[in-house]
């Protein structure tokens, strides 16, 4: 999990793009790396590695997008998105497993597991820009639409890039239960 969370961290050094917006919030492709991490982890594990990414982040170190950190981010218009990166990543891992052991095809699964979380990470940043941006429902959601075509090229990147995960790790998304295996 501190792997997966180190790989959201590292997102944040790819240079963010100004989303033009009002508030600020930038494009990152850190949403594509959260999204990576539910696929991949399932939901308990891909829930715990981002909340240890935003603690970490929260807590002062500058892996948020163009090297923020601190407790004041959770002030600015974008806490939303941070925040729903956590709820992005345990939707999409909570979907992936629940879809990919009902025999699914993987693809499919996979995608509409991406989707779900995106969309969770949207419904969370609306939300911050509401409450922090001060912005009505239809304004933030409005604000929000820019970063649509974007997410869902990265949803699709995400699925490409796990797929080959899956096959090569199959039991990637088995929980294991107490001790190590063969410890």
């Amino acid at each position: 999990m501190a792997v997966f969370a180190a790989l959201v961290a590292v997102a944040a050094v790819v240079p963010a793009l100004p989303a033009g917006n009002l508030l600020g919030v930038p494009i990152t492709i850190q949403t594509m790396m959260v999204i990576m991490v539910g696929l991949a982890l399932g939901a308990v594990r891909a829930g715990a590695a981002l909340g240890l990414y935003v603690l970490l982040g929260v807590m002062g170190l500058p892996i948020f997008s163009s090297f923020r950190g601190g407790p004041g981010i959770l002030l600015s218009p974008g806490a939303g998105y941070i925040l729903g990166f956590v709820a992005g990543a345990f939707v999409a891992g909570a979907v992936t497993t629940l879809l990919l052991h009902r025999s699914v095809p993987r693809v499919v699964g996979l995608s509409i597991a991406a989707l779900a979380g995106t969309a969770a990470i949207h419904a969370m940043g609306i939300l911050g820009m509401m409450v922090n941006g001060k912005l009505s429902a239809q304004a933030a959601a409005a604000a929000d639409l820019m970063f649509v075509p974007g997410d869902l090229l990265k949803c699709a990147i995400a699925v490409a890039i796990v797929l080959p995960l899956h096959r090569a790790f199959p039991e990637l998304l088995v929980r294991r239960r107490g001790g190590r295996r063969g410890a």
